[in-house]
């Protein structure tokens, strides 16, 4: 009998266990960055990078404006604006809600089915602040099952408040604005911990898409869903 088929099998397993190995120490490093990240502040980001390389394609000499503030010079109304209108359950969950997942996949399924665009999310601030550390926006499942997998190791080594503080810093609000700071700054000339409940509702409610509500910034819908989130913001518990 030949030893071909064998030799193969062979070459395959260790073919195999070298892939894994790979995958594991991959996901080892980045376990070691979100313990780092617990207790260090971050330069940048992935989205950040991302933007940062788009900008220089046509300019070298474009900036992102970005500037850290701890948590507690954060404007509480901001904080409690943000839980209100990308996860209302923050404090509750363990950094994924399969459920939302699931609701914000059947409506997707439904829209692509009707030929309509629009498209829901159902992504926790974890979820988030994982892809917005270390992912790209890319729609892919690999990177979501690896958005999944950030999620958990921060809910691991993070209180809640350390990763809000975190996605608060580097969230993105508009063509090249990161973080509260530079945001409160952009559309209030003022600071991140001086925003009122009015501005925090309405900054938080651009961040799904702040590249299109920084160049149209009195859509009605941003006007009622800012209302909205504003009525909302006393509801929610914030760390």
């Amino acid at each position: 009998m030949s030893r071909k088929p064998f030799r193969k099998l062979r070459v395959t397993f260790i073919v195999g266990l070298f892939a894994l190995f790979a995958v594991l120490l991959y996901q080892f490093g980045l376990f070691v960055m979100v313990v780092w990240l617990n207790f260090s502040n971050p330069s940048s980001s992935a989205f950040m990078d991302a933007t940062r390389g788009r900008l220089h394609a046509s300019n070298e000499q474009a900036r992102i404006s970005y500037e850290w503030v701890p948590y507690d010079q954060i404007s509480d109304h901001l904080k409690q604006a943000v839980v209100a209108s990308e996860d209302a359950n923050f404090m509750a969950h363990g950094g994924v809600e399969w459920e939302a997942i699931r609701q914000a996949w059947e409506y997707n399924r439904r829209q692509a089915s009707e030929g309509k665009a629009k498209r829901r999310g159902g992504s926790t601030i974890t979820q988030q602040l994982a892809k917005n550390l270390f992912l790209s926006q890319s729609r892919s499942y690999t990177r979501k099952a690896q958005e999944l997998v950030l999620a958990y190791m921060l809910e691991l080594v993070m209180p809640k408040k350390r990763i809000l503080e975190l996605y608060l810093n580097i969230a993105q609000w508009g063509r090249h604005v990161f973080g509260a700071q530079a945001a409160a700054n952009l559309y209030y000339q003022t600071g991140a911990g001086q925003l009122g409940p009015a501005q925090a509702a309405r900054l938080a409610t651009m961040l799904p898409n702040p590249v299109f509500y920084e160049a149209n910034r009195n859509t009605p819908y941003l006007q009622s869903r800012t209302a909205t989130i504003q009525q909302r913001m006393r509801l929610v518990t914030i760390p």
